[in-house]
């Protein structure tokens, strides 16, 4: 069950009285509007203690140039003159690596994930881990451009120079290969554009240049609303091989990457492009603030009768309304007001709560009106979301159901024999009559039982802990990591996906390792594991969706949280 010490203690901190509330339950938690309807009765996609970071002497590094912050307008038909103002340089980032023991045992943890891809796989997209050898996907040497800033915030130098050295000597982006928009986004162009901050090193800003040029053909329909595929050596666009659609989180989590390769090159055509899908959105019909999870590139229009979800293809798009207002300095109020608008949705639509022990957790609309219980690890970001949202003036309620919801992740890794979460959850939501003994809350069916090792749960309790100072989340995210080490640790190197996270007796592994075990998992872990809280303060940076820290432009203070969800 819920416990309130971490709220209240955030109100405190905060400067927030807690209030009295006699609405009902889910309706306190979002502060909901009345006359709303009170219920409506897929896939899945995917420092601390010493010296400088730079310890042995570091590759050679151009001049940073002098780089720009937008100036946005509601168009975003901003001239070259206004992408001048408020001129800003990278201010390059010491990192002294872990201060405690625990985060000590995650930079291990990576060293031996980096290490094997380093041995199998140098310069390849992926680790096979059991079988010594790698998968391509971008031919891009995705992993290496994935970590770099991990490696960069946990104080590897050694691991670092190598792979900036690959980046300045081997990257090109001269390849005849189609690629997805939003994931070579997240990854590439937001892991390249991140170090760059981070390390002043220009050979990063560039390398994102070249790659977001290339993707900019993408962004050539009608509508704006981009193909989901690119062809990197050809500039070509088109829609995915299995269907005409493009997924609605994807085409919309680009926004934070396209917007900072404007900031550093003073070009606001990246920004331009990207920020006209958004707007397009902000004018679609919704439900409530809920979007369908597909939409058409050529007509603009969302799939009839699709799914609403916060899981595959839905998740981010509501992320990035809030990230997107954060990183721009607040400017933009029906960001805002366009998130706050789908979480009052959430409530009257998906949230809902278990059977017997009333867990609170999101589920999907099928069709775009039939509730179902299923809910994604995918949706285990929201928590973290909420909480971000809070610290920047966001209703206080919001943070309620975000430790609620983090319960709920919970509940989902140590429910299974190898206390790591399944890809998939459907709750029980009974019949509002008594629930027969031996009904559990949550079932895990055969094809959803594996897990890839995501970072969605471990995001949130980053931010929870951030906001609320509630060890609990550290002590949380400390048995994620025991349980990795545990069940899918390699003995001859690296980390492989889960195939049932069920099994009682010898775990099966499966002959893959992502990305973003390294991007985002393992800095997630590293960021929450802290001493030091100050790292990375999140008033001045935000994460994108692959947990790349991008700089907030001309960031106001964070502000008392309301205590309504009225934009």
């Amino acid at each position: 069950m819920f416990n309130c010490k971490s709220l209240i203690f955030a109100r405190e901190i905060l400067g927030e009285e807690e209030e009295d509330k006699d609405k009902n339950e889910v309706d306190r938690l979002l502060g909901a509007e009345t006359g709303q309807d009170e219920e409506m009765s897929n896939d899945s996609v995917g420092g601390g203690a010493g010296g400088e970071i730079v310890q042995e002497k570091p590759l050679r590094r151009r001049p940073p140039l002098r780089t720009a912050a937008v100036t946005q307008s509601t168009t975003q038909q901003g001239s070259m003159e206004k992408m001048q103002e408020g001129m800003v340089m990278p201010m390059p980032k010491t990192f002294t690596g872990p201060d405690n023991d625990r985060q000590r045992q995650v930079v291990d943890g990576f060293q031996w994930a980096w290490d094997a891809y380093k041995r199998y796989a140098w310069g390849h997209d992926e680790l096979k881990p059991l079988s010594r050898s790698y998968k391509e996907w971008f031919h891009i040497g995705l992993t290496l451009v994935d970590s770099l800033d991990t490696m960069y915030i946990m104080g590897l130098t050694k691991e670092f120079n190598e792979a900036q050295k690959w980046i300045t000597e081997t990257l090109t982006f001269e390849k005849d290969v189609d690629v997805n928009l939003f994931e070579i986004t997240i990854r590439a162009v937001g892991g390249l554009l991140s170090v760059y901050h981070l390390s002043g090193d220009d050979v990063f800003k560039e390398k994102a240049l070249d790659l977001g040029e290339r993707l900019l053909n993408a962004f050539g329909t009608s509508t704006g609303v981009p193909y989901s595929d690119v062809n990197l050596n050809k500039r070509s666009a088109h829609a995915p091989k299995w269907g005409p659609d493009s997924s609605s989180a994807e085409v919309t989590t680009l926004q934070l990457e396209f917007r900072d390769l404007s900031y550093v090159s003073g070009d606001p055509k990246y920004e331009a492009k990207a920020f006209r899908v958004s707007e397009h959105f902000h004018k679609l019909e919704k439900k409530n603030g809920l979007i369908p999870i597909f939409i058409n590139a050529i007509t603009g229009e969302f799939r009839p009768s699709s799914t609403i979800s916060f899981g595959a293809r839905g998740d981010s798009y509501y992320e990035y309304l809030l990230k997107q207002w954060i990183q721009d300095g607040k400017r933009v109020d029906w960001l805002r007001s366009d998130f706050i608008e789908a979480m009052a949705g959430a409530k009257t639509h998906l949230i809902k709560y278990s059977h017997p022990n009333h867990l609170l957790f999101v589920g999907e609309l099928l069709g775009g009106d039939h509730f179902s219980p299923k809910m994604d690890a995918l949706a285990c970001f929201l928590p973290g979301t909420l909480a971000l949202g809070v610290m920047n003036g966001l209703p206080l309620e919001h943070l309620e159901i975000a430790e609620q919801l983090a319960n709920t992740c919970h509940e989902m890794y140590v429910r299974q024999a190898t206390k790591l979460g399944p890809e998939i959850a459907h709750f029980n939501v009974g019949s509002g009559m008594e629930v027969p003994l031996g009904t559990v809350d949550i079932h895990v069916k055969d094809n959803d039982a594996h897990a890839l090792l995501r970072p969605e749960f471990v995001e949130s309790l980053f931010y929870l802990y951030r906001l609320t100072k509630n060890q609990t989340y550290q002590d949380w995210g400390w048995d994620v990591f025991q349980a990795l080490e545990k069940h899918a640790k390699v003995p001859n190197g690296g980390y492989a996906s889960i195939e049932d996270v069920r099994t009682t007796g010898k775990v099966r592994q499966r002959d893959h390792m992502e990305s973003f075990l390294l991007a985002e998992t393992f800095k997630y872990l590293f960021l929450l594991m802290g001493t030091d809280q100050s790292l990375l303060p999140l008033d001045e940076w935000v994460f994108n969706s692959e947990a790349h820290p991008l700089p907030i432009r001309k960031a106001p203070l964070l502000v008392k949280p309301s205590s309504s969800s009225s934009a």
